[in-house]
């Protein structure tokens, strides 16, 4: 009971610090957390769905990750493309359009907050069926790379809603969708294939950069406030 227990909490925690993070990164003008919570609980409920395709994705054979072609199929259409869209439309769906969303830092907030809303219920279901080893190697990977690939799709989509230029808007919006997704897709193609498992080593890397880029976008937004004094 003590280990079921320790290891849903395992399950929790880093999406509740990662969030907890970005919140005190947006310092000169913090969301409510009422809208904070509202945008968690969405990326949580958005989490049955995603994993629904991608397990009726199994079930039509996507998921033959021997070879090359299969898993970069498995990667960035079964998994990274549900993933990223499905939260892209929560983001372009809710906050984006509401008064509260004042600033392009709010882009990576809320983005980040659906993200670990998926990322933590994900994880607690993954724990209760994998135990604490895969539990606590997701809370240094898997956890971790959703919050990156947040942060990226955040980052345009925030600069896309203060952009006076419509061409201007329309590209940064793509750029939301497309940047993480292609991030997203790499770092699991790394994961997933089993052709060559020393290519695995390079999801490592790729979450790596992924997290050192993240925090930059983080910092150049928070610098760039306009409610900065």
């Amino acid at each position: 009971m003590i280990k079921e227990a320790l290891t849903i909490l395992l399950a929790i925690i880093p999406g509740i610090l990662i969030c907890w993070y970005v919140y005190h990164m947006d310092k000169y003008e913090q969301e409510s957390r009422i809208q904070l919570i509202i945008t968690f609980i969405l990326g949580m409920l958005i989490t049955i769905p995603v994993m629904k395709i991608e397990e009726w994705g199994s079930k039509m054979g996507w998921d033959n990750t021997e070879h090359l072609i299969a898993a970069l199929i498995t990667s960035y259409i079964v998994v990274a493309l549900t993933e990223e869209l499905i939260k892209y439309m929560v983001l372009i769906g809710y906050p984006y359009f509401r008064p509260f969303f004042n600033e392009p830092m709010d882009g990576i907030v809320y983005a980040v907050m659906i993200s670990m809303g998926f990322a933590t219920l994900e994880n607690m279901l993954y724990a209760s069926r994998f135990g604490i080893e895969t539990t606590l190697l997701r809370a240094f990977t898997a956890v971790p790379a959703h919050a990156s690939f947040a942060i990226m799709m955040g980052y345009f989509v925030g600069l896309s809603k203060f952009a006076e230029a419509r061409n201007k808007k329309i590209r940064l919006l793509v750029l939301g969708i497309l940047i993480p997704w292609a991030v997203h897709g790499l770092y699991d193609f790394f994961i997933l294939q089993e052709a060559y498992e020393s290519l695995m080593i390079l999801a490592l890397v790729v979450l790596a950069v992924s997290i050192f880029f993240a925090r930059k976008l983080v910092i150049e937004q928070q610098k760039n406030s306009p409610f900065k004094e």
